[in-house]
This record gives structure tokens, sequence and C-alpha cells, in this order.
């Protein structure tokens, strides 16, 4: 079992910065210049990723309008599935150049394929990595076929039972695969607070001894910061250049400026996370003298005795510390002691 995977000399696991993917999806609207300007701005945000998804209406449904391919609920209700995909879908064509633009910027390209012959193409176009979507989860024959390329995988667990991610995760290890990454997702779109259950994170990590993450479909950057803050090593985001442009996802997609916003609570939060210590920090030095000490608060003639009238406990932190008041009450001064002076041990029997 691996807690830690590599994916391009990138580390990703528990004492690693989390990885950050920005999801294109359908926010390109079938305009190849706006998925490269989409690219450029992904690597401006701070995402270490731009993920892409490579199916055709044809590779993931068929063509068909019975009630079985109707959409009745959600942010696409109404929509049959193959029209649905037929807009949603990132030409094939169109793929090796966004994968060259995504290596001129310098951020990693990533896809999901939805059929064996998409695994295909995007070994073949040189993709280090696979994602497999939430509602793959299921499809155990396709899961091996990845799996046997022996590339790292990123697996979302949307909808799906413990007993169901065992079955996929069986189905990777079966092909002698260990470089796997888990990520819970709400697969509802957009995702709401209330469904997210951000604790699930941890027990995926224990349960299957894998690095593990967050697909997240809700608005805003709440989840996703709270996830990395409870230990995730993967966030994934949908991304787009405006959600004014019109197209399947923009709804639930983050702008450029959001996704920045995002990207710098997530480094503020890992900075916080820090490690085990009980050292002080240079900062913190400074203000150790604030803290309370033993002070005279009443002058004191040479053998008057300290009592609770002429020695206080207050800051700053000159005098004897808090602890030996109780010892000192009773002790006969050996010298004058003015009034605000830090009481030390010379100046008392």
């Amino acid at each position: 079992m691996n807690k830690v995977i590599n994916i391009k000399e990138r580390n990703i696991g528990t004492g690693y910065p989390c990885y950050i993917i920005a999801e294109m999806s359908a926010n390109h609207a079938g305009d190849i210049n706006r998925a490269i300007e989409i690219i450029y701005a992904a690597k401006e945000s701070g995402a270490d990723c731009i993920k892409l998804q490579t199916y055709t209406a044809d590779t993931i449904t068929i063509n068909c309008s019975n009630e079985y391919f109707q959409i009745k609920q959600g942010t696409w209700q109404g929509e049959n599935l193959y029209q649905l995909y037929q807009k949603a879908y990132t030409p094939w064509e169109w793929q090796g150049r966004l994968k060259e633009e995504a290596d001129k910027v310098g951020i990693d390209f990533l896809s999901t394929p939805f059929d064996k012959t998409a695994v295909d193409f995007l070994e073949n176009l040189g993709v280090d990595f696979f994602k497999i979507a939430s509602f793959e989860l299921v499809d155990i024959p396709l899961i091996k076929y990845i799996a046997a390329k022996g590339n790292p995988i990123i697996l979302s667990t949307g909808m799906g039972s413990l007993g169901e991610i065992e079955e996929a995760v069986n189905a990777i290890r079966s092909q002698g695969n260990e470089n796997l990454c888990l990520l819970k997702c709400s697969s509802a779109y957009p995702a709401v607070p209330d469904d997210m259950n951000l604790r699930t994170i941890r027990h995926l990590k224990d349960t299957f001894g894998v690095p593990a993450g967050l697909s997240d479909h809700s608005l805003g950057s709440i989840g996703a910061v709270a996830a990395v803050a409870m230990g995730a090593n993967v966030i994934e985001k949908h991304f787009c250049i405006s959600r004014s442009i019109e197209n399947p996802d923009a709804s639930f997609s983050m702008e450029p400026q959001e996704f920045r916003s995002m990207v710098n609570d997530i480094r503020a939060v890992e900075k916080a996370i820090g490690k085990v210590s009980y050292q002080l920090s240079e900062r913190e030095k400074g203000s150790v003298i604030f803290r309370k000490s033993i002070f005279v608060v009443k002058d004191i003639a040479h053998g008057e005795v300290l009592t609770e009238e002429n020695i206080r406990v207050i800051r700053p932190g000159y005098g004897l510390p808090p602890k030996y008041y109780e010892e000192v009450i009773g002790k006969k001064a050996i010298t004058t002691i003015e009034k605000g002076t830090p009481l030390k041990w010379s100046m008392f029997d």
C-alpha cells in the first residue's frame, strides 16, 4: 500500500503540498481558443494540473430518446443524455494541441477516459496518469484496463458505498497497480456542504492506505480549504473563464480570481498546519517578556516580610515565575525594594 504516490516527479501524500487540479470539462463551450485560454488561466491561478474529459456522445452512451435516457432532476433536468454529451465533450482532435499548450506553460495535463478507446487514445498522447470519474466507479472492466497500464490513478468515489469502493480498489490492485489516490466526492451539481462529509477523507486514507482528497462540486472554496485542513492531499475543482459563458458546467465552476483565492487559502492553511512543535517561533520569542511574573507593588523596607499586599503576580515577565509565589510569601527582604521592581531570589532570605 502506497501512502505516497508520484505524478510527474511530484509526491502526493501526507507531508507534501496539496495537488490542485483545475477541471475544464465543458467550460470551453466548444471553442478551442477558449480551451487554451483556460489552460493558461488555470496555471496563472495556481493550479498544478489541468484536467479534461475524453469521451464522445457515442462512446459514453447511445443516441436514444426513450425515458431511460432523459435527465429528470438537477442542473441538467430535461436534457437527453446523448444531446448533453454532444454539447459537453471536448473534441479528441483538440487534445493533442491542448496537451502541447499545457506542456508549454508548465502545468500537468490529465484526462478522464470513459471507455477503452479513450484510454488508448490518451496513452498514445503521452498522458502520464489517469482520472476515473465517480460514475465509472462501478465499471470494473474499465478500471482494470486502466490499471493494467501501470500509470498512477486518481479515483473519485462519489455515490460509492464502502463495498463498491473496495471492489474498485481491489480491481486496480489486481493488476499490480498500487499508484492510487482516492477522492471523496458528492456527485451533485452543485454539491451542498450538508452532503460533503469531509471526515470520510481520513477514513479513505486509513481504510485503503492511500492518499486521499476531494473532488469538489460545491460553490465557493470552504469545502476545499476545510478538506485540506483535514488532511486532503488532492483538490479538484471545476474551472472556467467566466460563468456567463453558457455551457453545461458553468454554474458550479470557479472563475480565475476565485480559484486563485482558494489556492492562496489552501497554501496558507498548509503553513498553519505545520508540524507538531512546542518550540517558540522567532516571532513568539519577543512576546515571552509579557507573560506574568512576581513584582513588588509597594515599597518594601529591609527586614520587612513579603506579603500578598506588597508583592503580586502581574505582567510583565521580568520577575520570578508565578509558580514560586506561595513559596516566597512570608520571606524577609534583605534589602530595600522599590515599588515596580521585579522580585529576584537575591532580594530576600
